[in-house]
């Protein structure tokens, strides 16, 4: 059974119980999401052939450590690096290093930061030099999956209507939806309850409630949905080698709808971005 609490009245772990956060946890988070998402904005700038992802990686430490935050990731369950960097058929949770990134290559970037103890999580995709058609369309269904599924969050809708929204389109453009991983409840806590899935059936699921803060982070590949993990233990694949994409925001449930806290200060949505801003 489901249990929502006041989170002011929980400890700083995941307890299995829903956080319901109130205006000054949403102001908090605002801030947390907005320099993740200026990150990424920047990142705009430095994405390009040739450019290593460990140069990527430093950058993002960099970023955060200007402007007195962490990234979440570093040191994260022995996690190494500031980032992931997913290229092209990784689904997830791929680790920087010296490889150049070459021109037709996708590359998700995922930005966690903690801002006075709110972790701001988003991801983006970023299209290197000349990318074929069929990446191209990838990226921009995952881009438009993630939006539907923002579109399905108010009071009284459910996790199901996200995975709905997420899925029935996704598939209708002959795509597939990742069920390996998901969104997750956070806040002060990295990961916290509810899991969001990307898939799923209207109705069923969690109740939303004015208060969440989850994020919703779709994976699409452009052949089949299973995924490996590598023996990294971190970054998982398409088993069938087909090209994969992410986009991530961090929502909060309002009481007629939800703000997005990662949403681009430059006004970036689906790639590819402006340079030079």
């Amino acid at each position: 059974m489901v249990t929502y609490v006041d989170a002011d009245a929980t400890p700083l772990r995941n307890t299995g119980q829903i956080r319901l956060y109130g205006k000054e946890a949403f102001a908090a988070m605002h801030r947390a999401g907005q320099l993740a998402a200026a990150c990424l904005d920047g990142l705009a700038d430095i994405v390009k052939p040739g450019v290593a992802t460990d140069e990527i990686d430093r950058y993002v430490y960099e970023f955060g450590a200007a402007h007195g935050a962490l990234p979440a990731t570093l040191g994260y369950r022995g996690y190494t690096k500031s980032t992931c960097t997913s290229i092209n058929h990784v689904v997830c949770h791929g680790i920087p290093d010296d490889k150049p990134l070459k021109d037709g290559d996708i590359v998700n970037v995922d930005v966690t930061y903690i801002v006075d103890g709110w972790y701001g999580d988003s991801s983006r995709m970023y299209l290197v030099g000349d990318v074929k058609r069929a990446a191209v369309r990838l990226v921009e269904v995952t881009y438009e999956s993630l939006m539907r599924g923002i579109a399905a969050v108010k009071p009284g809708a459910t996790t199901g209507d996200i995975g709905y929204a997420i899925q029935s389109y996704a598939e209708a453009e002959r795509c597939s939806v990742v069920r390996d991983f998901c969104g997750h409840g956070v806040g002060k806590v990295f990961h916290d309850t509810p899991n969001i899935l990307h898939y799923g059936n209207p109705g069923e699921g969690v109740e939303l409630r004015p208060g969440m803060i989850f994020t919703i982070e779709p994976m699409i590949n452009l052949g089949r949905p299973h995924v490996k993990v590598l023996r990294d233990g971190w970054t998982a694949v398409t088993r069938d080698r087909s090209l994969s994409a992410q986009f991530e925001h961090t929502v909060g449930v309002t009481e007629t709808g939800c703000e997005i806290f990662t949403l681009s200060p430059r006004g970036y949505g689906c790639p590819p971005y402006p340079t030079g801003a």
